[in-house]
């Protein structure tokens, strides 16, 4: 079931940058949202997240410094700012929501239908 809608993707140049943008039903404004990117034949990568309140936004070490993870609680949209781009940042970009803050793909309960991200020189 889709619930979330993601935009933002397209195609870059290695060191440029992109913002994604999570657009969520209310229903799931006190939930925790998190980025993951899949490319095809791999599982699910965790990109980011960020708990309801903003305090917890764990991230890999491949994205660390470079992506980092917004909440706008107004327009209750999660956005995610990619800097230095890098060809293996390549794939689909996933918004999901959960009740709980985890790296795990498997803890969030709804997602949207991802975006396309291409880094290519």
């Amino acid at each position: 079931q889709v619930d979330l809608v993601e935009s933002g993707g397209g195609l870059v140049q290695p060191g440029g940058s992109l913002r994604l943008t999570c657009v969520a039903p209310g229903r799931f404004r006190t939930y925790a949202k998190a980025w993951f990117r899949q490319v095809p034949g791999k599982d699910r990568e965790f990109v980011a997240a960020i708990s309801w309140s903003g305090d917890r936004t764990p991230y890999p070490d491949s994205v660390k410094g470079r992506f980092f993870i917004f909440r706008d609680y107004h327009n209750n949209t999660v956005d995610l700012q990619m800097n230095s781009l890098k060809p293996e940042d390549t794939g689909v970009y996933y918004c999901a929501a959960g009740t709980v803050v985890a790296t795990e793909s498997s803890s969030y309960s709804h997602w949207g239908q991802g975006t396309q991200v291409t880094v290519v020189s």
